[in-house]
């Protein structure tokens, strides 16, 4: 998450009025979990937009009729669920970043092998010829 979406800038009051619901619904959701606005050095709450994402999520869940405990576990598991595939994709990297290595490895290792190789059998081949005229 970038840190434009996290930046709190809302204070409670304007972010209640933006996400359409009252300052103390805000309060009760904070008081659950659901929501864990930022907080000034005096105390005030400050809500970010990755606040509001969150907020809409859980709107959206009520709707659909799930609890606030349910509403918790989902987001839960969701959040679980965006880490593991976070880590997934990190790893694929790692193992193309790896896979990647090991192939310029083999290249710098085997080309000269290769040439070597080439060396040896046109040197094979150019004796067979001396030899076969010899005769």
């Amino acid at each position: 998450m970038s840190t434009h979406n996290t930046h709190a800038v809302y204070v409670i009051s304007v972010f209640a009025e933006i996400a359409g619901v009252h300052p103390q619904t805000l309060r009760n959701y904070e008081r659950s979990g659901l929501l864990n606005p930022q907080r000034t050095s005096g105390g005030s709450r400050r809500f970010s937009e990755a606040d509001l994402a969150a907020l809409r999520r859980i709107q959206d869940l009520t709707n659909e009729g799930v609890n606030l405990e349910g509403v918790k576990r989902i987001m839960r598991l969701e959040a679980e669920v965006a880490r593991l595939r976070e880590e997934s994709a990190q790893r694929d990297r790692d193992a193309q970043t790896s896979l990647a290595a090991t192939h310029r490895q083999y290249r710098r290792d085997l080309v000269p092998v290769s040439n070597t190789i080439a060396v040896f059998l046109d040197a094979q081949q150019r004796r067979r010829g001396t030899e076969g005229s010899a005769r």
